[in-house]
């Protein structure tokens, strides 16, 4: 039988008691985000969401009702552009501002209070605030400017180096500094560095969609003479992308458009622009590129370049390149940022000779070093991800990507250098050309990914597992660059869209990643062909610029699930709205494929990607039919659009894709299932997802179910599935009863799992299961990532079953959640939390001998329902009480052998003896 949680009690969210001795105050409101960020600047959304989070020591905490205000000024409350008046509700996550239209550039303070469930009023929380960006084309008084037209044809171009002096007047209020640019920028005001992002303007569908920044400058600027400068680099937009010499997908010629905006104290601004006025001349960047590198020239980086007072009388003017500013957007997600710095463990030397700096974890950034010498000191870096089977550094699976930084030092004492417009994927790093021994502290490696704030914990008692998580995270760190890409380190480092929907669930544990996926499924809206076809990659540079391509069954999907997923962690409807027409054409697309026998025969599809396979002559591997994936993931598509359009309130098109699913399922059961409960395809894959899509019907789904669990025993518990069937293998096998079978899965250690990787010292997801064998040698370098997250999907399993913590999709974003914990596999413990909307979502158990404890805790403005393994009601004690006189527990009932209950927000420690079966 599945394993399902009982429907939540219709009874009502049960408010603490007043405690004797505890003072009762109102909720206090914190944690103010619009946009999902704290005091963002630049943003261009018109209707900006608010959300906000309660704190209270008390339990049982609710919301009744809000009052937003909104004014020009910190100080201006009094007199509002919006007040929303008092809000009869509870929801406490994007809010929808809907006062008057907001302008360019201006600042927006705001306040919320509250009302809880016995009507007290709340503070005003701490004044916030958003700002606008440049709302229009016509805000834009730059142009766009690019150095004289070289030579396109050349691989390897140099980065040029852009100036302009200007003067300002006493009394500067504020600054902003506007900016983007063809290929990537950094800017630099009176010689220092503009703000911390990297790989600026980030990567998106260039053609419809082009992101600019928005830097608050006004510490770098004073009156008169300044100086603003820009570096420019090849980046995505012109540089090498994929294979077979595709480059200048975008555009052959670099180019810059900035628009600094400074405001006085009496009220006036002055603007300064890019325009012909310009110079422009090259620089210490020889060339740089993303999967070959940089090379760097210290020698060429003319002294003061950037500051006031540096004579460019000898640079060149500028030309002034017509290109469209109707495309500029504010980005909806985090920046690319420096995140963090990884000192080696040690240096080694190569049995072929190499000196190399073993970073002890494969990263995703680049090396900075230190050094000294002689002017011309050439110094080379060399990017690996792993050693091979005599210990030298192995670069074979970088396939055509260099992964090479060199410097030429200047001479001038110790020089600090970094790369500017390129990223490696390594852990280790040969160097050539130290003029002395190197030392430990030369050299660190700089991890860089989109600044995507830490949501989740999880740990267990097993190190084993516990490593995992890392290589879980990690992947997601090295693979999170803008884009979720497949791999960060040979010459494809593309927007997979089925690794993305694989992964988004774990992604969204692990980190928040609202505005990453916004950012992202608007670039698949706007590169999603004519047809509705969704191309292999987003951005697409695969069949850019082609009417056709793509519309691969799993990968396209991800137009369909990731919408899906990002609204029940987030509850985020207007997703789902910007989306829908996006969603739509791709499930009339494979409508339109599949034809009236509603069977997806057509197209080119990648089935269940590197799952298992031999060189044996009677078992070749695990391969699943095609067309049974295609019609599986048609149907799952036209249900969740189904569900989604109910969402928005379009109940037609609810009803319309609800009866089309259901016309698949009944296809689909007539194609690919007998009589008996067996698929067309005998696999672990098509068992996996026809079970948790659920086209097995009730009355076979226990035989089905048994022959997936049969046929990983008969593997002596090993997976065989691929991308597809990967992340619904273990949920399966722990819905229809034979969670004992999933755990042992988890737990294997030799190969194919996810566990063996681990043994081999892995500090990342493999994208293959075997890309280092048994014996140590590497399956085939044309395909051989060793930091590619797909089966990191295994991460949802890990927080929503093992430690238990889970979404109601009736009510999501975590407003009502599950806390259901399913013990196994010899674990003796495990914990989870996950920062929600609302707040931290905690899941943590522990079992000495049959003694069990259970601590959750729920944030202020939700509830939860939970389930007690092995539990009876009459042992469950929570803090020390019997559940009868527990504070904010209800409706507590038996569930065969699990005791289930309700309970408000707060802490609960839940402790009895386990039953043992």
């Amino acid at each position: 039988m599945r394993y399902r949680l009982l429907p939540l009690l219709a009874v009502p969210l049960a408010v603490a008691a007043p405690r004797p001795g505890v003072a009762q105050t109102p909720p206090v409101v914190t944690a103010l985000r619009a946009e999902y960020r704290v005091d963002p600047i630049g943003i261009d959304v018109r209707q900006p969401r608010l959300s906000w989070q309660l704190s209270s020591p008390e339990r049982g905490v609710v919301q009744t009702a809000y009052q937003i205000r909104v004014a020009t000024a910190e100080t201006a409350f009094g007199k509002p552009i919006w007040d929303s008046g008092r809000v009869m509700a509870a929801a406490s996550t994007n809010r929808i501002y809907v006062g008057t239209a907001l302008e360019s550039g201006q600042r927006y303070w705001w306040q919320v209070r509250v009302w809880d469930g016995n009507g007290r009023p709340s503070a005003w929380s701490r004044t916030a605030f958003w700002e606008m960006g440049l709302l229009q084309p016509s805000d834009w008084r730059a142009d766009w400017i690019s150095p004289p037209v070289a030579d396109d044809t050349v691989r390897r171009r140099p980065g040029p180096l852009l100036r302009k002096s200007f003067a300002l007047r006493d009394g500067i209020r504020s600054a902003r500094l506007y900016a983007t640019a063809l290929g990537l920028y950094e800017l630099r005001l009176n010689g220092l560095r503009v703000g911390d992002q990297v790989l600026t303007p980030g990567w998106t569908s260039y053609d419809t969609r082009l992101q600019y920044q928005t830097y608050d400058v006004t510490p770098l600027l004073h009156a008169g003479e300044n100086a603003l400068g820009a570096l420019l680099g090849t980046g995505w937009f012109r540089g090498d992308l994929a294979w077979e010499g595709n480059r200048n997908i975008y555009g052959r010629q670099a180019a810059l458009l900035a628009q600094l905006h400074v405001r006085y104290a009496d009220g006036t601004e002055q603007v300064v622009a890019t325009d012909t006025t310009w110079k422009t001349s090259l620089g210490p960047i020889r060339w740089s590129e993303l999967y070959d590198g940089e090379y760097y020239d210290a020698r060429r980086e003319p002294a003061g370049w950037s500051g006031p007072g540096f004579d460019d009388s000898a640079w060149q003017p500028v030309l002034r390149l017509e290109h469209r500013k109707d495309i500029l957007v504010a980005p909806a997600g985090p920046p690319v940022r420096r995140i963090g710095e990884i000192r080696p463990i040690a240096i080694l030397t190569t049995p072929a000779g190499d000196t190399v700096f073993d970073m002890g974890q494969n990263l995703v950034g680049w090396a900075r070093l230190r050094a000294r010498g002689a002017p011309g000191t050439t110094i080379t870096l060399r990017h690996a991800e792993v050693l091979d089977k005599q210990g030298n550094l192995y670069t074979r699976n970088l396939r055509g990507a260099d992964q090479q930084v060199t410097y030429v030092l200047q001479g001038s004492g110790e020089e600090t250098l970094e790369p500017h417009f390129t990223f490696q994927g390594f852990r280790y790093v040969a160097v050539t050309g130290l003029p002395a021994p190197p030392t430990l502290d030369q050299l660190t490696g700089i991890v860089i990914h989109s600044d995507l704030t830490p949501t989740g914990r999880f740990e267990t008692s097993s190190p084993l597992l516990n490593q995992l998580q890392h290589n879980i995270v990690w992947g997601q760190k090295g693979n999170f660059v803008d884009v979720p890409t497949d791999c960060p380190q040979r010459d494809e480092r593309l927007g997979w869209t089925g690794d993305a929907q694989v992964f988004a669930r774990t992604a969204a544990f692990n980190m928040d990643v609202a505005g990453f996926f916004t950012k992202w499924l608007a670039d698949l809206a706007a590169d999603q062909k004519p047809n509705g076809a969704v191309p292999h990659v987003i951005p697409d540079v695969l069949t850019h610029g082609r009417e056709t391509g793509g519309g691969a069954t799993g990968w396209a999907d991800a137009a369909i699930i990731i919408p899906w997923t990002m609204y029940l962690v987030y509850g985020d409807t207007r997703l789902l709205q910007q989306q829908y027409p996006s969603m739509k054409a791709w499930v009339e697309y494979m409508r339109r494929e599949a034809g009236e026998s509603f069977i997806w025969k057509t197209g080119s599809h990648y089935g269940d990607w590197l799952a298992y396979a031999t060189t044996r002559s009677d078992y070749p591997g695990a391969t699943t039919d095609k067309d049974l994936l295609a019609t599986a993931h048609f149907a799952y598509s036209a249900e969740l659009l189904g569900r989604m359009a109910g969402v928005l309130g379009n109940e037609a098109d609810a009803r319309t894709y609800a009866q089309l699913r259901n016309s698949v399922q009944a296809a689909f059961l007539k194609e690919f299932v007998t009589p008996g409960g067996r698929l067309a395809s005998n696999t672990q894959t098509a068992y996996a997802i026809a079970l948790a899509f659920g086209l097995v019907p009730e009355a076979l789904r226990a035989q089905a179910a048994k022959r997936l669990a049969d046929d990983v025993r008969n593997f002596d518990n090993h997976l065989t599935t691929g991308f597809q069937g990967t992340p619904y293998l273990t949920r399966t096998l722990g819905d229809y009863g034979y969670l004992d079978v999933a755990y042992a899965l988890l737990n294997q250690q030799t190969y194919p799992s996810w566990l063996y990787p681990v043994t081999r010292g892995a500090t990342t997801i493999w994208e293959r299961w075997d890309g280092i064998r048994p014996d140590s040698t590497f399956q085939d370098p044309g395909m051989n990532s060793f930091n590619h997250y797909a089966y990191g999907a295994i991460g949802a399993w890990l927080y929503s079953v093992v430690a238990g913590i889970d979404i109601d999709p009736e009510q999501p974003g975590y407003q009502h959640s599950l806390l259901q914990p399913r013990p196994g596999g010899g674990l003796t413990s495990a914990a989870a939390s996950i920062e929600s909307m609302y707040g931290t979502v905690a899941s943590a158990w522990r079992l000495d001998g049959t003694a069990f404890t259970y601590d959750v805790t729920v944030p202020a403005n939700t509830r939860a329902t939970v389930r007690l393994p092995g539990a009876t009601l009459a042992a469950v004690l929570e803090s020390g009480r019997p559940l009868a006189g527990a504070r904010g527990v209800s409706a507590p009932r038996q569930d065969g052998g699990a005791v289930v209950l309700d309970v408000g927000s707060g802490t609960y420690r839940f402790t009895y003896q386990m039953a043992v079966h």
